[in-house]
């Protein structure tokens, strides 16, 4: 299997994040920018879609794609920028709840005590993203509806969904390989990395603290297969223009 992890464009939060007079969105969406940076990886990916030849060495993916999958968060900023790459190639896109932000949906405001909301209904998602299917459950409650996510909630999270990836489309003899995507957020990216290779939360040499840092739309690439997990890159944005790289 192969595993391409892909940050949501640039939110409304992430282009305030210096902003002192920004009240923080609870479910942001994107900026024109993010926008654009969606429609360029979605031109890029189907430019690359196909693997021209049996290509023993396509690490970097010089020859390709050949995406099977493609797995989406349910907060709107990832939802709105994978969109445009399932439309493109058309293959199954499919939301996976539990690949969402840490914290989930909360309440940002002063003395909201991070109360969780509710995030957006079913009807949303099928007038914003007809492509998208939608968990049977999910109804015009919305999807969240949970308190904020606490920090020991978090990794566990993380390695579930590992677990369920690997049940889900772990190699098998006599059956196609995997390429999955998943659409989802910084946070989240570093806890599925610290279950994959086992790694310490957030520790490094010299009690200094560690982080992989995400670009908007970057793109990066695990392969798991024979027992043994290869990180190939991390943090790709070449399929981007200078000016869209934030």
């Amino acid at each position: 299997m192969e595993l391409y992890f892909i940050r949501h464009g640039q939110s409304i939060n992430n282009v305030n994040s210096g902003n002192p007079n920004y009240m923080e969105h609870s479910d942001p969406f994107l900026t024109e920018v993010g926008i654009e940076q969606a429609d360029y990886l979605a031109k890029y990916f189907k430019e690359k879609q196909h693997i021209t030849g049996n290509k023993a060495w396509n690490v970097q993916n010089q020859y390709g794609f050949g995406f099977t999958h493609i797995y989406t968060s349910l907060m709107e900023r990832a939802a709105a920028t994978a969109a445009p790459t399932a439309r493109s190639l058309g293959i199954p896109f499919t939301a996976w709840t539990e690949i969402h932000e840490e914290g989930g949906i909360y309440a940002r405001e002063a003395g909201a005590n991070q109360k969780g909301l509710s995030g957006r209904p079913r009807s949303f998602f099928e007038k914003s993203f007809p492509e998208l299917k939608l968990p049977n459950d999910l109804g015009e409650r919305g999807w969240w509806n949970r308190p904020f996510e606490a920090e020991d909630e978090r990794q566990l999270r993380a390695d579930k969904v590992f677990a369920e990836l690997i049940a889900r489309h772990g190699d098998r003899d006599g059956q196609p390989e995997a390429r999955i995507v998943f659409v989802s957020h910084g946070g989240f990216f570093m806890r599925l990395v610290c279950s994959m290779l086992k790694l310490p939360w957030r520790q490094a040499a010299l009690d200094m603290k560690s982080w992989f840092l995400l670009n908007n739309c970057s793109i990066s690439r695990f392969d798991i297969r024979k027992g043994e997990i290869t990180v190939c890159y991390i943090n790709r944005t070449d399929h981007l223009p200078a000016h869209l790289v934030s």
